[in-house]
């Protein structure tokens, strides 16, 4: 067996060691001030004041955890995780609210709104709307029976929000692999994050006119599927009716979406093509056969989701309500 001079191997230690420095320094750029106890010492009712608010909302109407889930990935998206869509139009300000992804279809504004006021009370001043998105879509996968993961915090509020740029950012339901993958790829999420993170539609619900097309038009998917879908979806009326994204179990967070996709019964364009002979069948495969490795990978897509653009120290504000600027 060779031996390695002491040289050599002094000199492989070195550059592990600043690989592992330069890629802990890229890594934790995006998060450098978040932290997993921003708030333990200046709002420790923080946790279970979020909670409390979350479960009520949930236990009224279950669909409101799908809801909060996707508000937070609709705030993210944008430029980053600042509550800019929380924020309402006026007379001369047109936010995201109003962008075409957004307009009557994102919810949970007014449980937000709620978590605020009550925090308020307790630590005034304290907690940012944008920290409150990233807690309440967290806790609403686990308490519909998913992955816990400990979320970061300590990001600010932005002070504007930009329709041009939400409907530039956020995905299309009509996105082909590829526009899905690099769409994401702008975000700093992988293919891996994108796959996990669709896995968000094992529940919730969406409405006639984002599937219309695809259960009277596509064939890549299950005919007795498509007939069922069409009863509650006329070809011309019903926009607005609703259906859920898993066929199987709708209020559980669960694999059952892989499972869906499998045997075709992707209600979304952009659901059934992550299984459509394209690079993520593997991953689709993967999630639908271990349940532990979609809600491993989901939670660290959800972790580097919060990571992207965060304003922190002097950047942006603590808003007293999170449907307005201070």
């Amino acid at each position: 067996m060779a031996r390695t001079s002491s040289s050599s191997t002094s000199f492989s230690s070195y550059m592990v060691t600043v690989t592992l420095a330069l890629l802990l320094i890229y890594t934790s750029s995006s998060s450098a001030n978040l932290s997993t106890d921003f708030y333990d010492k200046s709002c420790p009712q923080l946790f279970g004041t979020v909670k409390s608010v979350v479960q009520s909302a949930i236990a009224e109407e279950r669909r409101m955890g799908a809801s909060l889930v996707r508000l937070f990935f609709h705030d993210c998206f944008v430029k980053g995780c600042d509550a800019s869509i929380l924020l309402e139009d006026t007379a001369t300000f047109k936010g995201e609210q109003g962008a075409g992804p957004n307009n009557n279809s994102v919810r949970g504004y007014n449980v937000v709104a709620k978590i605020k006021s009550k925090l308020e009370k307790v630590c005034p001043g304290i907690v940012s709307c944008a920290d409150i998105v990233v807690i309440a879509a967290r806790d609403s996968t686990v308490l519909l029976g998913g992955p816990y993961w400990k979320v970061k915090l300590g990001r600010r509020d932005s002070k504007t929000a930009s329709m041009n740029a939400a409907e530039k950012s956020l995905p299309s339901d009509r996105s082909s692999v590829s526009q899905l993958i690099q769409r994401f790829k702008s975000k700093g999420l992988s293919a891996t994050d994108m796959v996990a993170l669709s896995g968000s539609h094992t529940i919730g619900q969406t409405k006639c006119k984002t599937f219309r097309d695809r259960i009277y038009n596509e064939t890549n998917i299950d005919k007795s599927f498509a007939t069922m879908r069409q009863k509650m979806c006329p070809v011309a009326t019903g926009d607005d009716n609703l259906a859920p994204l898993d066929v199987q179990t709708p209020n559980v967070f669960d694999n059952n979406y892989y499972k869906n996709l499998m045997n075709k019964k992707g209600l979304l364009h952009s659901d059934q093509v992550l299984f459509s002979g394209e690079s993520t069948d593997s991953l689709v495969r993967t999630y639908s056969n271990n349940p532990d490795i979609f809600f491993s990978d989901f939670a660290a897509a959800m972790i580097k989701m919060g990571d992207i653009d965060p304003r922190t120290g002097s950047h942006g504000e603590i808003r007293k309500k999170c449907s307005r600027p201070n």
